[in-house]
């Protein structure tokens, strides 16, 4: 199982890569793994203000759909339009080419709660 040391993680099993006030948001190889075959990605929150653990969309699997949740509040910048065509993308590449959204960080103390790459691991059982 890949779970890179430069990101942060959250309990519900996204990642998040900071840089700035700006932060790119992606499910883990681990939830992409759990999911299976990943259908479809909706986000229609792009240009909302969210607060952290609201939802900012939904991931569809073969057999499931699981909610998304922010890990930082923040404004929904961008979604992953390559995710519209081919959402398969997170199952191939969750960390690089399967991000789902960008927002900006409202308030950055709040990183100080997510997971690192070894919180993240023993969450996991990795």
């Amino acid at each position: 199982m890949n779970i890179p040391d430069n990101l942060k993680y959250t309990k519900d099993h996204e990642w998040v890569k900071i840089e700035g006030d700006t932060a790119t948001i992606g499910i883990t190889d681990f939830a992409q793994n759990e999911l299976g075959d990943i259908v479809f990605v909706e986000v229609d929150t792009v240009g909302e203000n969210l607060d952290k653990e609201e939802t900012f969309g939904t991931i569809e699997a073969v057999k499931t759909v699981s909610d998304l949740f922010m890990p930082l509040g923040g404004e929904v910048l961008e979604f992953n339009e390559d995710l519209e065509s081919a959402p398969d993308i997170i199952n191939k590449d969750p960390y690089g080419d399967g991000w789902i959204v960008k927002i900006k960080i409202d308030d950055e103390s709040e990183t100080g709660d997510l997971l690192s790459a070894d919180e993240y691991k023993e969450l996991v059982g990795a």
